[in-house]
């Protein structure tokens, strides 16, 4: 499969670099600041770009991905429902039993503190389950 010209050759951050410049808006503005919580907060998260263009953010499995709509930016964390939320981040896709959401709507602002506790509960989720599956595979 060819790739589309769009993105061949280029890295994940670029193609995310590129998706922030390309909004221009309050969008971009803020999937970049967040884009810079996650990594602040795990200095080790690869950055992906998934399901033909959609910005992922992962350590030892996904912890969240970046989605850009016309009304908001939404981070979906994949184990959302999972993660302890004190102050209560989570205000969409509530209803699942798997994946929790942040939808960021123009003018607000996000509890920059509690959203990096989030990303480093999410990352160290996925860490003990990958240390869970090669601890079964050893036996």
């Amino acid at each position: 499969m060819k790739k589309s010209s769009a993105s061949e050759g280029q890295s994940a951050s670029e193609l995310i670099s590129n998706r922030i410049a390309e909004l221009g808006d309050w969008r971009g503005k803020t999937l970049g600041r967040t884009r810079k919580l996650i990594k602040d907060a795990d200095p080790d998260v690869v950055e992906e770009w998934k399901w033909m263009g959609t910005p992922v953010w992962s350590h030892d499995g996904i912890i969240c991905t970046g989605e850009t709509y016309r009304s908001a930016v939404k981070l979906t964390f994949a184990k959302g429902a999972s993660l302890k939320d004190p102050t209560h981040l989570f205000n969409s896709s509530l209803e699942g039993n798997v994946r929790r959401a942040i939808d960021i709507h123009e003018g607000e602002k996000i509890d920059e503190s509690a959203f990096k506790s989030l990303v480093r509960e999410a990352a160290a989720l996925n860490r003990s389950a990958t240390a869970k599956r090669s601890k079964r595979a050893r036996t």
